[in-house]
């Protein structure tokens, strides 16, 4: 007796509903590669249905708790990770096909047997979401944000930063990359707007990276358009011996041996490290690389700058990566914002009389931000320096009046794409000098 073969789409849908399902366990989501999904229009449809979902997460939130009276079935595998990819199909997505949406979650529930009890709930839901998904589709924008941020960022930035947050959440991001060397003829090959300083932004598209124009050539590497900002902020002469903390993987370290520094990258993680030192050998750069511990590794003398892009709980860069505020608790930001001050801190002692220091955190929580303004103005042997509107042009609003710089999504860059609104990561940075 032959195997019956899977339906058209059917093994997309199971290997898509795999990749949702590993990240509602905690896992951070990776764009599926050439080597998982050889063809490109199914690797495109596999990382657009899993990142709507992601997008769309709270969104679908309310419509399963809308149609499922007790919740997901306990003990029900991979049910989940399929309602919630077939409903961002079927409401976010309708020009892939209704029906293609019920008949393949129903197909990919009965393949697991933990699921397949379940197959007639899964098409009942759908078929109810269906009647319903012009209503779906306008569910308040609000509902993008877990309560726990949501109030935070309204007090924060504004009722009108929050509608700008969720354009850029169900938007996504574009691909900035940072420019080896200026070169017209590269940048109209990339197709790519320049937008600040030597950052280009090109549309997402699936292509590989390694496929782009100059990449195999080191001429550029890829860097969002507010985490190239602080390594421009140190301006010492070159020679200068910097160290760049929490280094990987790497686009700050090349910004800073670009500029003529005697760079020291250093990082907890070695398998990030060996990405960072591949990436550096693609570009033809040089550091001393150095895998420990900050809150063990001792350096041998201090430096004339140290870049700190600390850890954080990173949700500044929902754009790219919305699950990551499905994962932060408050407790996680207050643990994260507590670690940070002991970076800082011994950070601190490793400057020179004189020295910079440069922290910043791809973070939108002031208390991983701003707040320790609070503890270091009660320091001595530090002072904040303040970075002038001058010093970003064209991105003046980013600049605070206490001299930090506060960006986020909605914030406007001085050149956008068509179509698109011209906005960056969140991130905080602030320039300090050691008396």
């Amino acid at each position: 007796m032959k195997k019956q073969k899977n339906p058209p789409g059917l093994a997309l849908r199971l290997v898509a509903a795999q990749r949702l399902g590993e990240v509602l366990q905690g896992a951070n989501f990776a764009p599926f590669s050439l080597s998982e999904i050889a063809e490109g229009r199914d690797r495109s449809l596999a990382n657009r249905l899993v990142t709507t979902a992601l997008r769309r997460h709270g969104q679908i939130n309310l419509m399963l708790a809308k149609y499922l009276d007790k919740g997901i079935p306990k003990k029900s595998g991979p049910l989940e990770a399929i309602l919630r990819l077939s409903l961002a199909h079927l409401v976010f997505l309708p020009e892939l096909g209704d029906h293609s949406a019920i008949f393949l979650a129903v197909e990919a529930a009965r393949k697991d047997t933990r699921s397949q009890p379940f197959a007639k709930l899964v098409n009942a839901v759908l078929r109810r979401a269906q009647g319903e998904a012009h209503q779906l589709r306008h569910l308040p924008h609000q509902a993008l944000f877990p309560e726990t941020l949501g109030p935070l960022w309204r007090d924060t930035y504004g009722a009108d930063a929050i509608e700008d947050f969720a354009a850029a959440l169900v938007d996504g991001a574009p691909l900035d990359l940072t420019l080896k060397d200026s070169d017209p003829a590269l940048i109209e090959a990339l197709g790519a707007t320049p937008i600040l300083a030597d950052t280009v932004r090109i549309e997402t598209r699936d292509r590989p990276v390694e496929a782009l124009p100059g990449y195999a050539d080191g001429r550029w590497w890829v860097q969002d358009a507010a985490a190239a900002i602080p390594a421009r902020l140190i301006n010492l002469k070159p020679g200068a011996r910097v160290l760049d903390l929490c280094a990987a993987p790497g686009g700050k370290t090349a910004q800073l041996i670009k500029a003529g520094y005697k760079v020291t990258a250093l990082d907890s993680d070695a398998d990030r490290m060996v990405r960072l030192g591949e990436n550096l050998a693609r570009l033809d750069y040089t550091a001393d690389l150095v895998t420990a511990d900050v809150l063990e590794w001792q350096p041998e003398q201090k430096f004339d700058a140290i870049l700190l892009d600390a850890p954080c709980s990173a949700t500044g860069t929902f754009r790219r990566h919305p699950e990551v505020i499905w994962h932060r608790s408050i407790a996680d930001i207050a643990g994260r914002a507590a670690l940070q001050k002991r970076f800082i801190s011994r950070s601190l002692a490793w400057l020179e009389q004189g020295g910079v220091l440069i922290y910043c955190v791809c973070s939108l929580e002031p208390q991983e931000g701003e707040a320790h303004l609070g503890w270091l103005g009660e320091r001595d042997d530090v002072v904040l320096d303040p970075i002038l509107p001058t010093e970003l042009p064209g991105l003046e609003a980013a600049v605070s009046p206490d001299g930090t710089v506060r960006t986020r999504p909605g914030l406007p860059v001085p050149s956008a794409l068509p179509g698109e609104s011209g906005t960056l990561d969140g991130f905080f940075i602030a320039r300090l000098v050691r008396r």
